[in-house]
């Protein structure tokens, strides 16, 4: 990111190909508040146009990936009163642009799960590609407490991950999930010892980092057949394989195969 102003509750990296960008608030757990909302569609949008960046890794800093949003209210909040109504405005303007982001990004994501992650920011690892979560982790969607529903589209991740009985015990019950559970579960990829959890996640990210760009458009395909019938997927995947075809990281990989060595991929 560019600006005079230098970014408060977010920090973004960059290493071969990999941009790392990491909630940084870990006084509130990385509360997703509009205020950290906002720098972190701004620091996605920058790792997406990056052309030196091939894979993106989203993880928490502190004791807690995201503890969802920022109930405290003012700037920061995201659940007011008022009378009037409606929908929230909050989820129309920002939550839900920046989990349709997540949704369409021509780049593959990694989120790497620390501590909690409750209310939006189980939906926020969960429109990841691949999830990676420490042991100590465990996932919370406690809306039932507040008395409100679960958002960011958690009703719609939920049931295609795990079936609508499972969902509906996460969301009724608003019961803690152990990581552990999650990916006997199917919710996740990986279930790692705390300290492994970063070098995990970068390895996978720089696998994604050094494949060819199709894999942009095979995390699309896979995206888009949660929502398609049969006929408008194979279609879909007859236009996709036309453009990664075209690309330069095809020629290298046929090319590769016929020499019989190694395909050296460049992301174009």
């Amino acid at each position: 990111m560019d600006g005079a102003q230098a970014p408060t509750k977010i920090r973004s990296a960059t290493e071969n190909g990999v941009a790392v960008i990491t909630l940084s608030d870990p006084s509130t757990l990385n509360a997703a508040g509009l205020d950290l909302m906002a720098e972190l569609t701004a620091a996605l949008g920058a790792a997406i146009a990056a052309p030196d960046v091939r894979a993106i890794v989203i993880t928490g800093e502190g004791r807690g990936f995201c503890s969802g949003a920022n109930l405290s209210g003012g700037a920061s909040g995201r659940v007011t009163g008022g009378s009037s109504e409606g929908p929230n405005e909050g989820l129309l303007t920002v939550y839900n642009p920046f989990v349709s982001q997540l949704r369409r990004s021509p780049k593959p994501l990694v989120a790497a799960v620390n501590g909690v992650a409750a209310g939006v920011g189980v939906s926020l690892a969960l429109a990841c590609d691949l999830v990676v979560a420490a042991e100590s982790s465990y996932f919370l969607l406690a809306f039932r407490r507040i008395g409100l529903v679960p958002d960011g589209g958690a009703t719609w991740l939920l049931p295609r991950l795990v079936g609508k009985a499972r969902a509906m015990e996460l969301m009724l019950l608003g019961e803690k999930l152990p990581a552990a559970t999650a990916l006997d579960w199917g919710l996740i990829n990986r279930c790692v010892p705390d300290a492994e959890l970063l070098p995990k996640a970068l390895e996978l990210a720089q696998a994604l980092a050094n494949g060819p760009k199709s894999l942009g458009l095979t995390r699309n395909l896979v995206w888009d057949s949660l929502d398609a019938n049969w006929h408008e997927q194979i279609e879909a995947e007859a236009y996709a394989q036309g453009n990664a075809s075209r690309t330069g990281d095809a020629r290298e990989g046929i090319m590769a195969f016929v020499q019989r060595r190694p395909a050296e991929f460049k992301g174009l």
